[in-house]
């Protein structure tokens, strides 16, 4: 890979997947798909790189040859284009726009600025980076402004739920997040406040029983009666499960374990 311009490059089937994919990971990428006898190509190429000079690394434009390139081939198959140039905008690993033509510099910008993130992303940002830090009446502040903004902001409404849910404002949390189902986050949030809940409601039976000990953070307790209460109630303990695994989150041991427990006693 070699620089054209500080904030462009150009990218080959070797580096391709580091460049395009991983990069977009943490900010746009532009992928110009170009070849040397496209007349359009190098009309648009020199408007693309002045545009990634003035957005001084908000996004990065990457120069594919698509003779040189089997990877701009497939990009082009992959997007349905049937020429060039064409430009295709990655965020997330996942391309998300694109245009055909030799677009003048006014449409490359409005492009581009598709791409950027808004005020209230911005701001929601900046919340996160508060909340991490524990300043939870900053971040919550942010999440609101973030939310007045953008009333569908997906990370201002997690971000303020799970400040919500810390200090037992469920109602608001679970209004916040219900919209953003089946989201992974937003679902942890809601099976966190049905398992709060489980604390007030009459233990009856072995399910009721294990959700006690779940209620009381006793985990592995309540899933191992959970497991029992399969033979009486089968959907409602695989649920209750699920729950409880939605708190714990992917990574704890505990999940890996009665995951393989659950699908046995089911399958």
């Amino acid at each position: 890979m070699s620089d054209t311009m500080q904030h462009a490059v150009d990218v080959t089937d070797a580096d391709f997947e580091k460049v395009v994919i991983e990069g977009s990971m943490e900010r746009p990428v532009v992928v110009d798909l170009w070849a040397d006898w496209c007349g359009p190509c190098k009309a648009l190429g020199p408007i693309l790189e002045k545009v990634a000079a003035e957005r001084e690394g908000a996004f990065l434009l990457a120069k594919l040859d698509v003779d040189a390139n089997a990877v701009g081939n497939a990009l082009l198959q992959a997007v349905r284009a049937q020429g060039i140039p064409t430009v295709v905008a990655f965020k997330d690993g996942q391309p998300v726009n694109m245009f055909i033509g030799a677009y003048p510099e006014d449409e490359v910008n409005r492009f581009v600025d598709t791409l950027m993130p808004s005020e209230a992303e911005l701001v929601a940002e900046e919340a996160h980076a508060e909340e991490e830090a524990g300043d939870l009446a900053g971040a919550e502040a942010g999440y609101r402004d973030a939310l007045e903004k953008e009333p569908g902001n997906r990370d201002a409404a997690i971000g303020l739920a799970r400040i919500l849910v810390e200090r037992g404002d469920d109602e608001e949390a679970g209004a916040l997040v219900t919209p953003l189902t089946p989201d992974a986050d937003a679902e942890r949030i809601l099976s966190a406040i049905r398992v709060k809940g489980w604390a007030t409601e009459t233990a009856d039976g072995a399910l009721g029983a294990a959700k006690q000990e779940a209620a009381a953070g006793r985990w592995a307790e309540a899933l191992d009666g959970m497991l029992a209460a399969l033979a009486d109630d089968r959907e409602a303990a695989r649920e209750a499960m699920v729950d409880v695994f939605g708190v714990l989150g992917l990574d704890d041991p505990l999940v890996g374990m009665y995951r393989a427990k659950l699908a046995a006693a089911l399958y």
